[in-house]
C-alpha cells in the first residue's frame, strides 16, 4: 500500500513528466471518437432493456478500446447491472460506492482515467481550426500583431 494509506495518496501521475524507476507506466492515448463497431455479446445471463443501453453506450467510449485489449467484458457486464441497480428509488447507498469504485476501475471518471494513466484524446471541431489564407500578411514583429481598439463607451 503506498505511503499515507490510502490508494490515492500523494499527487497524480503527471502524464508530461519524465519516466522515472518509480514510475514506469505510460500513458495510452485513446481516440476522443471512441470504439467503432457493435458492442460485445452480453456476457451475463438475461439483461433488462435499461441493461441493454448501457452496455451499447458504454462500449461507444473510448476506454472501451482498453476493456476490450485486457478482456474485462464481465467487469463492464458488472458495472452496467450495478448501475441499472443504483438507478432504481430506495437502492442501497453502499451499492452506490461500489459503482462509483467500478466506474474508477474502468477509467469513465477523471481520477480512474489518471489511475490508469488513460488520456483522451481533445475533440477540435472543424470551424476551429483557421484555414490558411494567402489573402492574410506575414507579420514581421509581435507589435504588427496589436490593434488600436477604440472605447466608444468612455466618449459618451
Amino acid at each position: 500500500m503506498p505511503k499515507g494509506g490510502h490508494a490515492r495518496s500523494g499527487p497524480p501521475p503527471d502524464p508530461n513528466a519524465l519516466r522515472r524507476e518509480r514510475d514506469k507506466g505510460e500513458w495510452s492515448l485513446l481516440p476522443a471518437t471512441g470504439r467503432p463497431g457493435d458492442a460485445p455479446v452480453w456476457p451475463l445471463s438475461g439483461h433488462s432493456e435499461r441493461e441493454a443501453d448501457l452496455w451499447a453506450d458504454l462500449w461507444r467510449k473510448p476506454q472501451s478500446l482498453m476493456w476490450e485489449r485486457y478482456g474485462q467484458e464481465i467487469e463492464v457486464a458488472l458495472y452496467v447491472r450495478n448501475l441499472a441497480q443504483v438507478e432504481k428509488p430506495g437502492s442501497p447507498i453502499n451499492l452506490g460506492t461500489l459503482v462509483r469504485q467500478m466506474a474508477d476501475s474502468l477509467g469513465l471518471t477523471t481520477p480512474g482515467l489518471r489511475a490508469n494513466r488513460w488520456k483522451i484524446e481533445p475533440v477540435v471541431p472543424a470551424e476551429a481550426v483557421p484555414a490558411p489564407s494567402k489573402e492574410s500578411p506575414k507579420r514581421s514583429s509581435s507589435r504588427s500583431r496589436l490593434k488600436v481598439v477604440r472605447d466608444d463607451a468612455a466618449e459618451e
